[in-house]
């Protein structure tokens, strides 16, 4: 995002940032208050309060808009956030309120309608809404394209390429999904594994490369912009993401959109996108022989990866595209808004 308080992105949306040149330690009380006075502030400009995040700002956010009579979405990013809530004092105020007062509770996956239960959430106010994925943006390359584009970045014309996307964390299970990698390259010593992201675990996950020899067959590429993503997603052959916890994986989808099987574990969170065999395969979580086979099978089958690649890409266009998620919300806000709300003037 670029520096200063008010920007316009690239879709033309209005950008008000809040809190940013606050000291850290201060940074979240700010935003709270920001949030506060801004849904005061423009209370004649809206007609729903859509919070994505739990914190502070959202008791500040819940009262204003509750004062003002607008329709409250919470939408919760992802699994365990509802549990996480639940185990502070502000966290367990927010979701007192929000069972109280919000129009409609949001979440990414099955497993969460469970999280939502166990808090006391009215489930007949809960829906699924899943993050959206541009796919004339992520989308295939030709051969001749797929080709170039491994020429620039140096990797083998031949070789098979699996792509991993995600921040270097503990709940992605990178050292699972390298253990698996060993015994790949144990039977298909020309096979590359293309690590795309940062995070707290970049050392190890450097150190553990070195320690089981993977060095020649590993490419760490920490950080990229969203184009550089999407070259290494078009020049791949499958994806993998083997986590212990997702919400709704935006790499995943990427991934899928661009027509490449996956090989996931078997979490909601996963499977609620790859049916096993349908459009990738499934394998058990923490289990590194699973994972190994599961990807030396794609590796092996070419047919096999194409069929599962072209089904992962036609399931985004139909049900997770840009266009498709934008109706998803009209129908919601549509619905919350039924019949129409005024605008609330509150007394001078």
């Amino acid at each position: 995002m670029p520096p200063g308080r008010d920007w316009v992105d690239s879709c033309g949306v209005p950008v008000r940032m809040i809190g940013e040149s606050w000291p850290v330690r201060y940074r979240g009380y700010i935003f709270a208050l920001g949030v506060g006075w801004t849904l005061w502030a423009e209370r004649k400009n809206y007609q729903v309060a859509y919070f994505l995040m739990q914190g502070i700002h959202l008791l500040t956010g819940l009262l204003v808009a509750r004062l003002l009579g607008k329709a409250i979405v919470m939408k919760f990013s992802g699994s365990s956030l509802v549990a996480v809530m639940a185990s502070s004092m502000t966290g367990r105020l927010s979701l007192f309120l929000l069972r109280k007062w919000a129009d409609r509770i949001l979440i990414l996956n099955s497993g969460m309608l469970e999280e939502c239960r166990q808090v006391g959430f009215d489930l007949t106010k809960v829906s699924w809404m899943p993050n959206p994925v541009d796919t004339n943006e992520f989308k295939p390359c030709s051969p001749a394209e797929k080709i170039e584009k491994r020429i620039q970045l140096g990797v083998p014309i031949e070789a098979p390429v699996i792509v991993f996307v995600g921040r270097l964390d503990y709940p992605k299970k990178i050292p699972s999904m390298l253990g698996a990698f060993q015994k790949v390259i144990a039977q298909r010593p020309d096979t590359i594994l293309a690590i795309l992201g940062d995070g707290p675990l970049r050392e190890q996950i450097h150190a553990l490369v070195d320690e089981l020899g993977l060095k020649r067959n590993v490419v760490l590429t920490g950080r990229l912009p969203m184009s550089g993503v999407l070259e290494w997603l078009q020049l791949s052959d499958l994806t993998t993401l083997v986590s212990e916890v997702e919400g709704l994986s935006c790499s995943l989808i990427e991934a899928m959109a661009a027509g490449l099987p996956a090989v996931v574990s078997d979490i909601p969170a996963n499977t609620q996108l790859i049916a096993h065999e349908e459009n990738g395969l499934v394998t058990e979580l923490g289990n590194e022989d699973s994972i190994a086979a599961a990807l030396l099978r794609l590796v092996n089958d070419e047919p096999l990866r194409m069929r599962l690649g072209e089904s992962a890409r036609l399931r985004m266009i139909a049900e997770f595209s840009t266009g498709q998620v934008v109706k998803y919300y009209e129908n919601l806000f549509n619905e919350i808004l039924s019949p129409p709300r005024d605008f609330v003037r509150p007394a001078s």
